[in-house]
């Protein structure tokens, strides 16, 4: 495993070993580096802040490791799937609003995912844009009740909701 892998996971390990204790904000990039005694500098080469991590995290945990299937249900089934095994994880930085957090972050996959599925165009692009906010409040929500349902059967919930196209 090449060294920059290796310092990006010790990084995030940290992360979420602070998370278990404090909430995001009160951590900072100090505290994460002290965990895995590395310097902030190794940080910054790696990361431009912590938000950063946190989307890598989820880009190496996540969609390095699931295929992208045609079917958005499949992709939905898989991401729930995902969400629900690393739930503590996730309830704290979906509660993380504003610019750079990760809800930002997830809402412009998700954006980007339905344009691919629906086309270009206004109405399009509106749909899109409307279906992205749906599916992060939806599982915003679900995530953080205390004893959320299981995955399975959040999708099944979604799915008599959100009339997204299927494959033929």
């Amino acid at each position: 495993m090449a060294d920059s892998l290796i310092t990006k996971k010790a990084l995030a390990a940290a992360l979420k070993r602070e998370l278990k204790e404090k909430p995001f904000v009160k951590i900072s990039v100090s505290d994460i580096c002290a965990h895995c005694q590395m310097n902030r500098k190794s940080f910054y080469y790696h990361f431009c802040d912590k938000y950063e991590l946190v989307n890598w995290i989820f880009e190496s945990e996540f969609l390095s490791v699931f295929p992208v299937s045609d079917d958005p249900w499949q992709n939905m089934d898989d991401l729930c799937g995902y969400f629900y095994e690393n739930r503590d994880f996730y309830r704290k930085v979906l509660r993380i609003k504003g610019q750079n957090s990760f809800g930002e972050y997830f809402h412009g996959l998700c954006r980007d995912a339905f344009c691919r599925k629906l086309g270009r165009g206004e109405q399009s692009e509106f749909c899109a844009t409307f279906y992205a906010d749906a599916c992060l409040c939806a599982v915003e929500r679900w995530l953080c009740v205390r004893e959320c349902t299981l995955p399975q059967d959040f999708v099944a919930h979604l799915r008599g909701c959100l009339p997204l196209p299927t494959v033929d």
